[in-house]
């Protein structure tokens, strides 16, 4: 075998259609669009669009309701609390709020409107909480090791209140 017989296998490169490259080419004049009309120009989009019949996502009945003023909490297990302060994340004699949790790392980015403590895990230290909400299990837990969780107010109350 010499070098210039080296060849690709059969099929292994595609050849691209050559368009509008003369009639006898069969992709010439309209390159395989048909003739005139909507779809044969640029920038077609007619996905869900039944020629004028009503589209079935409109025929099918509405089902359920979206609260747009719903609160999404960022839930931070108190398992990640302890591994946050075995890494040395957290300092050992600080309350542990929103904005210490956030520089830890155990709060993502994302539009919440707090974060809630669970109960998933083990706390071997008395820690104080001041968080958004926490629930029954997380703040029996905190108490069972010595600390405390202090849930605060609404953020939408505090400004109506004052």
């Amino acid at each position: 075998m010499n070098l210039n017989e080296l060849r690709d296998n059969e099929g292994s490169r595609y050849r691209k259609k050559r368009l509008g490259r003369g009639i006898g080419s069969g992709k010439g004049k309209t390159s395989g669009k048909g003739v005139k009309g909507q779809k044969a120009r640029e920038g077609v989009s007619l996905n869900g669009f039944e020629g004028g019949q009503l589209p079935l996502y409109r025929r099918l009945p509405k089902r359920g309701f979206k609260n747009i003023f719903r609160k999404v909490y960022a839930p931070v297990n108190l398992g990640a609390v302890e591994k946050a302060f075995a890494e040395g994340k957290i300092d050992a004699g600080v309350t542990v709020t929103e904005a210490v949790l956030k520089i830890a790392g155990l709060v993502g980015t994302g539009k919440y409107a707090g974060v809630r403590i669970l109960g998933e895990g083990e706390l071997s230290r008395a820690v104080t909480f001041e968080v958004s909400g926490a629930s029954a299990s997380a703040v029996a837990a905190v108490e069972k090791a010595g600390g405390s969780v202090k849930v605060l107010a609404p953020k939408a109350a505090e400004a109506s209140a004052s």
